[in-house]
């Protein structure tokens, strides 16, 4: 018997726009793709609460791991998410909060997971974040949005990501769960969703910071890439997500934020604001490749397009914050 939430299936469904093709980077990370999913699988507007990608900053190794808010999914959607406690194994816990019309986030292994196939799948172990929507336990089936849409899997796979069997691994800890909590799910009207997203956009871009992260971000590379040419690709893979492949789509995300602002009546200048955020997306996606070839032992002089992409995060921020008086 199978315990399911939302009426999907893998094979007829449609991902939401902000993971179309033709955008700069179809993917961001696991949690804030698939959290896009989910809100679009509930009839929700996932740029409502988009505001939080403007606040992005660089952390000394690694840009930041932009992701919503669990005050803002609350405010944003009436969706109420945290941490809870998989004491009786993470199955388990699936099943009864399906049953109870509510989702959860599961950390899950990618070497399990079909839909990165050619990437982890069976190559290699890589943490991700699902959420579970059918779950199957005889059958070993699972339903479940990853990344940029729905999928199902089987068999060992299902058994691989909930530790059973020959999978199970005396000893381990847990994986980071959070319950999803969706009796109190609300829309907003199309006034009160975009003033609530100005709010938001007031709060993140008060709390970004005041020094130029992407500045920081070019001196770190500066130290990082001597290293990373005597680094195996894999290496060069994780280190350029962490920094460059971040920088880039958090940008994105805050040029489609204040696009769709803009679109809905929000301040005047949102869509000029929006130009920046995207240029430094775009930038950043040539950055990545041509790091990669400098990786390969390429001479490369990257100075010029640091520099330009450093000067566009700074004015993303001045006209960003002038639409909020901040």
């Amino acid at each position: 018997m199978t315990t399911q939430l939302l009426p999907v299936r893998a094979d007829d469904y449609r991902t939401h726009a902000l993971h179309s093709t033709d955008r700069i980077w179809t993917e961001t990370n696991c949690y804030v793709d698939v959290w896009w999913e989910v809100l679009h699988c509930l009839g929700l507007d996932p740029m409502v609460a988009g505001a939080f990608a403007v606040g992005a900053d660089f952390e000394g190794d690694q840009w930041t791991f932009f992701k919503y808010p669990e005050g803002d999914l609350r405010r944003a959607y009436g969706i109420d998410v945290h941490e809870m406690n998989p004491w009786r194994g993470v199955l388990e816990h699936v099943v009864e909060q399906l049953s109870l019309g509510r989702l959860m986030t599961v950390e899950a292994d990618s070497f399990h997971l079909p839909d990165t196939r050619g990437v982890a799948y069976q190559l290699e172990h890589v943490k991700s974040t699902i959420v579970p929507n059918a779950v199957d336990v005889a059958g070993r089936f699972l339903g479940y949005f990853h990344n940029a849409g729905y999928f199902e899997l089987q068999g060992d796979d299902f058994d691989g990501v909930f530790r059973r069997g020959e999978h199970a691994a005396s000893g381990a800890l847990p994986p980071y769960t959070e319950i999803i909590r969706l009796e109190g799910m609300h829309r907003l009207a199309d006034r009160q969703a975009t003033a609530l997203a100005v709010d938001l956009l007031a709060e993140h871009i008060a709390r970004a910071p005041v020094d130029n992260p992407v500045t920081r971000l070019a001196g770190r590379m500066t130290t990082d890439l001597p290293w990373l040419r005597n680094q195996p690709p894999e290496t060069f893979h994780l280190w350029a997500f962490g920094t460059v492949r971040q920088c880039g789509a958090s940008a994105e995300t805050a040029a489609s934020f204040l696009t769709w602002l803009a679109d809905r009546g929000g301040p005047a200048d949102a869509r000029a604001a929006a130009e920046p955020w995207m240029n430094l997306a775009d930038q950043a996606k040539s950055l990545q490749f041509a790091l990669a070839r400098v990786a390969r032992g390429r001479t490369i002089d990257l100075r010029q397009s640091m520099h330009q992409m450093a000067h566009e995060w700074e004015r993303a921020r001045t006209l960003t914050a002038a639409l909020v008086g901040s």
